[in-house]
């Protein structure tokens, strides 16, 4: 784990804290180019009563459509989290370069239940484009956010 991966994840981590704190769900993401950090997000789904207000997505969406660009691969995503089925097409849809996420799917669902997760590398092996991926970094500092936590709640 390199101490560049290790310093973006703890924003990451912060930024999922951030987000269950304003009565979200705990999910944080930010977009590094050229080891800069360019944009943050965190879940706003209850704040913004709006389902796909994924940290990931948002973070996506918003850079993308600020910056008049839709080519993400000179980019890194990190993430508290493994992402979901819809924020992982936006990483293909959008040429993610790389993404670095804390706790896997696997993990989160032996806390959060099972839904319809699949791993993102299962998603990106059947796309027409897959971002170089990283996994478990900082995990157990990133699923302390989780330390009673009920989804679905506020």
């Amino acid at each position: 784990m390199s101490a560049k991966d290790t310093y973006f994840m703890e924003i990451a981590v912060d930024l999922a804290l951030k987000a269950r704190k304003e009565g979200d769900e705990p999910f944080g993401a930010l977009l590094v180019h050229k080891d800069q950090v360019v944009k943050t997000s965190e879940n706003q789904v209850h704040t913004l009563s709006d389902p796909t207000a994924h940290a990931e997505l948002k973070l996506i969406r918003e850079y993308c459509n600020e910056n008049r660009i839709e080519d993400l691969s000179e980019y890194t995503l990190y993430t508290s989290c493994e992402p979901c089925a819809m924020c992982s097409g936006a990483m293909v849809w959008s040429k993610l370069g790389r993404l670095v996420y804390g706790v896997s799917h696997d993990a989160l669902a032996k806390i959060a239940g099972d839904n319809i997760m699949i791993g993102c590398e299962e998603l990106f092996e059947k796309s027409p484009h897959s971002p170089d991926v990283k996994g478990g970094v900082l995990k157990s500092m990133a699923i302390k956010v989780f330390d009673d936590y009920t989804f679905g709640g506020h």
